[in-house]
């Protein structure tokens, strides 16, 4: 059975047409997205079982590196999936690993890192990757939903987290996982990694969001209009006109600073203009940059030390600073063993 990612049947541009405001919403959403065939499937096994809250309706498992699972979950009203890339030598070695969540930006779904060479990136590296589904739904509980739920951070942090603890040898705590993303994911990445402080002890932003409310809560109202467009079929993630002000607030990383110490932080974004992206690429990727400046402002204010990028060019994942965070992220985990 070839697994394909889910497409939306008509495009995000097009949906968002009218304002130039909403068209940057929608690009920002998925700019510089990597989406594809899941690949060659693997043969099942039994290797992983139900609970949690999950049942598994779907797999490929071998001895192979990569396992793919789909779910069925009253948290979301369809199902959803995630590939779980194992180490090197996993189903000999009796060792327990490190987990690293890696979350996708908008528009593209769960295979977003595996076309552009995650399993080779990782080669060697002792560390479980698991790479969840989150929609378009900025890795929220959205206030509103007109597709039943979909309650993607639920999904994540009450039952897939703990099902992986469940079904592979890992180290179920602090320092036994991070949690990095791109674009949607990289705010995703941030906001996890404050509100379930115990969960992770690095977290990385590659183009991500760091400021929900700057420049007049841009990136907020970006959130609620590509959810509305695209996930909720009108719903939103922190409403509309008026706004959840204590979830916006719970979600936003510059109201969240203290709740960054002591953890590996890694952000990177592009200072555009870059001739090769479009305009509304340029637009978004400048607020990410200026979000980010905020932010890491913030935490050198707080003393916070942190790893803060910037790079020519647009709303895009850097393959070379990923492969640097992805051994930085290594070097601050526990050790496999």
């Amino acid at each position: 059975m070839n697994h394909t990612p889910h497409r939306p049947s008509v495009s995000r541009r097009r949906l968002l047409t009218g304002a130039a405001s909403v068209a940057a919403v929608g690009a920002f959403a998925g700019a510089g997205a990597f989406a594809g065939a899941v690949g060659v499937p693997l043969p099942a096994s039994a290797a992983a079982g139900d609970g949690h809250g999950l049942r598994i309706v779907d797999r490929n498992e071998n001895d192979g590196r990569m396992q793919y699972y789909e779910f069925a979950t009253d948290q979301i009203s369809r199902n959803p999936r995630v590939n779980v890339l194992l180490p090197d030598g996993y189903h000999t070695s009796g060792k327990r690993y490190p987990v690293l969540y890696l979350l996708h930006g908008g528009g593209p779904d769960y295979t977003q890192f595996a076309q552009v060479g995650i399993t080779d990136m990782t080669a060697g590296m002792d560390m479980i990757v698991v790479m969840p589904d989150a929609g378009l739904g900025w890795y929220s509980n959205p206030v509103s939903s007109f597709v039943g739920p979909r309650n993607w951070e639920t999904f994540h942090m009450s039952q897939l987290l703990p099902w992986v603890d469940a079904n592979f040898r890992t180290f179920a705590e602090y320092d036994g996982r991070a949690v990095s993303g791109f674009s949607m994911g990289g705010f995703g990445a941030l906001k996890y990694a404050a509100k379930y402080y115990g969960d992770f002890c690095s977290v990385s932003a590659h183009s991500g969001p760091a400021s929900l409310r700057r420049n007049f809560g841009l990136v907020g109202h970006w959130a609620n209009l590509t959810s509305a467009a695209m996930e909720l079929n009108g719903g939103t993630v922190y409403g509309i006109p008026l706004w959840d002000e204590a979830r916006v607030s719970a979600d936003n990383p510059m109201e969240r600073i203290e709740s960054y110490r002591h953890k590996r932080i890694f952000m990177i974004a592009g200072t555009s203009p870059d001739p090769i992206e479009g305009t509304i690429q340029r637009v978004s990727e400048r607020e990410v940059h200026a979000g980010q400046q905020e932010f890491r402002a913030a935490l050198q204010r707080a003393g916070i030390p942190h790893d803060a990028r910037e790079a020519p060019g647009g709303h895009v994942l850097r393959r070379s600073h990923f492969i640097d965070d992805l051994n930085g992220i290594l070097g601050r985990l526990r050790p496999a063993g």
